[in-house]
């Protein structure tokens, strides 16, 4: 015989205050969406729908060179995705399963650097970058995203990967290079896939050192580009809403497809082995 579940009033109670921490973070979303096809000049939320139309995103498109900066974000941040893998999974794997002396010692200095807000290291990293010639490249915009991170994250995961898969690729007489992308790459997919996304997120939102650092438009990124859009003296508001609700939607679109993902790097990631 089937048991209907009963719901308490503390489960309506949960549900109620999920529902309205939901609406909370959709309603700015939406207004910035609905305002991108209006002209205001003044916040509110008086909308009339009659007057809605796209020129706030053919002024975007037309006025901004938007594709120049589009592309400049989207290199920056593939590559940044790329070697925020490639590299601290390398390091990672040593700091997990190999033995060196000082391992422990080194690895705590090295997470140490996240507890370094960004804004102390800005001007001796941009006096750096000067001397190295790279001001205006997309080199000195990459760089100081692969950061120690990527290594916490993926060494959280090989922590609970058996040794054993590592000794029988020994015993086969794999090399480390070949165990490493034929036994542990594969086996990283999720966790990856996460820090893909983490550092999709940060480098395309990435705003303050990429307006330091690119002082010509043809290399400014989509973020640096957008705050132009807002004068000294009055602001269209529609214009600039258009601005950000295109730069929004690559990361959500990406998040969207790569969801599940990223919830099970996530999880795995806390694993103790």
């Amino acid at each position: 015989m089937r048991t209907h579940k009963k719901y308490t009033p503390q489960y309506w109670a949960a549900l109620v205050l999920v529902l309205i921490a939901a609406l909370v973070s959709v309603v700015p979303f939406v207004y910035m969406v609905l305002v991108s096809f209006t002209q205001m000049e003044i916040l509110s939320f008086n909308f009339d729908f009659s007057e809605f139309s796209l020129v706030n995103y053919s002024t975007v498109f037309r006025n901004l060179d938007f594709m120049t900066n589009l592309k400049n974000s989207v290199i920056v941040t593939v590559i940044t995705c790329i070697l925020n893998c490639i590299i601290p999974s390398m390091a990672a794997y040593a700091f997990a399963k190999k033995q060196f002396p000082g391992k422990s010692k080194f690895f705590m200095v090295y997470l140490a650097t996240l507890m370094i807000p960004s804004q102390v290291t800005l001007i001796p990293m941009f006096f750096i970058v000067r001397a190295l010639g790279l001001m205006n490249t997309y080199t000195a915009m990459i760089l100081p995203l692969i950061n120690a991170f990527g290594v916490f994250l993926i060494k959280q995961f090989l922590d609970s990967f058996p040794d054993e898969l590592l000794e029988a690729g020994r015993i086969d007489g794999c090399g480390e290079n070949r165990m490493f992308v034929t036994i542990v790459v594969p086996l990283m997919k999720s966790v990856l896939v996460s820090l893909v996304i983490f550092t999709f997120i940060t480098s395309w939102n990435n705003f303050l050192w990429p307006l330091v650092i690119a002082s010509k438009p043809n290399v400014q990124t989509l973020t640096v580009a957008l705050a132009t859009l807002k004068s000294n003296y009055s602001t269209n508001y529609g214009l600039v809403m258009a601005g950000s609700t295109l730069a929004f939607l690559p990361p959500f679109i990406i998040y969207i497809f790569l969801q599940r993902q990223f919830v099970e790097g996530i999880a795995l990631s806390g694993i103790k082995g």
